[in-house]
């Protein structure tokens, strides 16, 4: 059976551990070989905007610019469509690997076999 993690990150900035803690995540899964999706809501969404994980800075973590990029080079990456459409984040705002999708998808996800789902 194929595994999966889906880790849907919600917070930014606001709330730095927690955000770091979720892309640590999912970079860690991603580079150990783990089918990774990662999803950017809430205030993670102006993570799929480039240059603005380079502002992100929390002492003694990973810089949150390397833990995306792990996961978009060896993961999925998916940003919001609410999300985005409420922070007026388009597609040419966003790293042009990162998709955006919503609610259903997500769904029809986290209910394949073999996902294990994680929020942050």
């Amino acid at each position: 059976m194929a595994r999966r993690l889906l880790i849907k990150v919600t917070c930014g900035v606001e709330d730095p551990e927690r955000c770091n803690q979720a892309f640590t995540v999912a970079a860690a899964a991603a580079v150990s070989g783990i089918d990774v999706g990662l999803w950017l809501t809430g205030e993670a969404a102006w993570f799929a905007v480039p240059g603005k994980a380079e502002e992100f800075s929390l002492p003694l973590a990973t810089p949150l610019a390397d833990l995306l990029a792990t996961v978009r080079e060896a993961g999925q990456v998916t940003l919001c469509t609410q999300c985005a459409d409420r922070r007026s984040i388009t597609t040419a705002d966003a790293y042009d690997d990162i998709r955006i999708a919503g609610a259903p998808v997500f769904v029809e996800e986290a209910l394949g076999d073999g996902v294990q789902a994680l929020v942050y």
